[in-house]
């Protein structure tokens, strides 16, 4: 079941918080999840490496991209790694999954993202999509994917990859 607002902001009260580090909880904690905002861009320049062993996988690499004196950044049609600015801390009787904001894909723009695991903490690091062959203008902090929590039948082990705890 995905969890509703009053549960989401009883999760907020915890040591460690569901989500950490938001701009404003009033207008990121929705009827149905919780928003996170851009922090950093980044724009692919070489190519990523995955097969089934972990011991094959070669992350591409990236050049991180610059917002204006103003927080604004001008993005051409394109893909580009994004990261949350906010932390997550997602208990191990619950997953996450994300949902990009109506307003991105009303602009030509998508956020591609993964399952947020049971007992996984860090920041978010998303797939932004610019459709719009006229590109798409974008601002530091801006709210840009919707978070949905479900709870679990029961308590699992959680998540203990490589990128647990990570902070982009």
């Amino acid at each position: 079941m995905i969890l509703s607002k009053n549960e989401i902001c009883e999760l907020l009260k915890l040591d460690p918080p569901l989500v950490e580090d938001m701009i404003d909880s009033e207008i990121q904690v929705q009827v149905n999840g919780c928003e996170l905002t851009l922090d950093r861009i980044f724009a692919f320049v070489g190519r990523g490496t995955i097969a089934f062993d972990n011991s094959e996988r070669a992350l591409p690499e990236c050049t991180e991209l610059a917002f204006d004196d103003d927080g604004w950044i001008d993005l051409p049609a394109g893909s580009y790694k994004i990261i949350s600015r906010e932390v997550v801390h997602i208990p191990k009787d619950v997953i996450a999954i994300a949902r990009p904001r109506s307003s991105l894909l009303r602009c030509g723009a998508s956020v591609e993202t993964a399952v947020w695991d049971s007992g996984y903490e860090g920041k978010s690091e998303c797939l932004l999509l610019v459709g719009n062959v006229h590109g798409f203008r974008l601002k530091r902090g801006a709210r840009i994917i919707q978070l949905l929590f479900m709870g679990l039948a029961s308590e699992t082990e959680g998540y203990c990859g490589v990128y647990q705890g990570y902070q982009g």
